[in-house]
């Protein structure tokens, strides 16, 4: 776990707030709570934040509409809290921009699991001065010792699962990596279904590719290799 790594609770029932700050807090975080969508806007405005653990099912903006537009302009790693437990529920969760879910009602050792999953995916600090070792990948190219993309004189976002998938298949460029490889890869529990978590993946790549790809529906980069998984092709 990152030290005094600083999370955001967005929860509108005060006694769950409540009792999730405290929990975190034991735990070795920092954390601060918002009781809705606009209260967690005017915090994200004034605070920089490791995490976001953010309710779905809240009144006015729910926790799908405020995950998409904090995903315009900002990266911090969200995991979403959702009572509904379906898989499309949870995709939709995911192809909203979150990097994890979890149905309630949860275990408090299975949020700090997830919490701590997604914390170990963020790039590592680097030196500053270090040598840059580049992938292009066309008019993209990507820094492995920073993980960091950038097309042109702009950095492109990712998020912390997206900088997770690029150094993995950056650790292997030519390789196709299995779907089962990336969800173990990712830190994701395979108890909660191998397949859903597989699916999961597949919308995670989706997004990469919209960031990387000039035609994501072709991709040249970021290939799909029948029966095999995926593989980074750079130039």
């Amino acid at each position: 776990m990152i030290d005094a790594a600083h999370l955001l609770i967005v929860d509108d029932d005060e006694r769950i707030r409540g009792l999730l700050q405290k929990f975190l807090i034991r735990n070795g975080f920092i954390t601060t709570v918002a009781r809705d969508a606009a209260h967690a806007r005017r915090l994200l405005s004034g605070l920089e934040f490791d995490l976001i653990v953010l309710d779905v099912m809240m009144p006015g903006e729910d926790g799908l509409s405020l995950t998409r537009d904090l995903r315009t302009h900002l990266t911090t790693p969200i995991l979403l809290l959702t009572a509904k437990g379906d898989v499309s529920d949870r995709i939709t969760g995911l192809e909203a921009g979150a990097d994890d879910y979890l149905a309630k009602p949860f275990e408090p050792k299975e949020l700090l699991l997830r919490i701590n999953a997604i914390l170990r995916r963020l790039p590592p600090p680097t030196e500053p001065d270090a040598l840059p070792k580049v992938l292009h990948l066309g008019s993209v190219r990507y820094d492995l010792e920073r993980g960091e993309m950038w097309q042109g004189q702009t950095q492109i976002r990712l998020t912390a699962t997206e900088a997770a998938l690029m150094r993995i298949f950056a650790a292997c460029p030519g390789q196709a990596v299995s779907r089962a490889q990336l969800v173990e890869d990712l830190g994701r529990d395979k108890a909660d279904g191998g397949q859903a978590q597989e699916r999961a993946v597949d919308v995670q790549i989706t997004r990469l590719r919209r960031k990387l790809e000039a035609d994501p529906k072709q991709p040249r980069y970021l290939q799909t290799v029948r029966g095999a998984g995926y593989m980074l092709a750079p130039d």
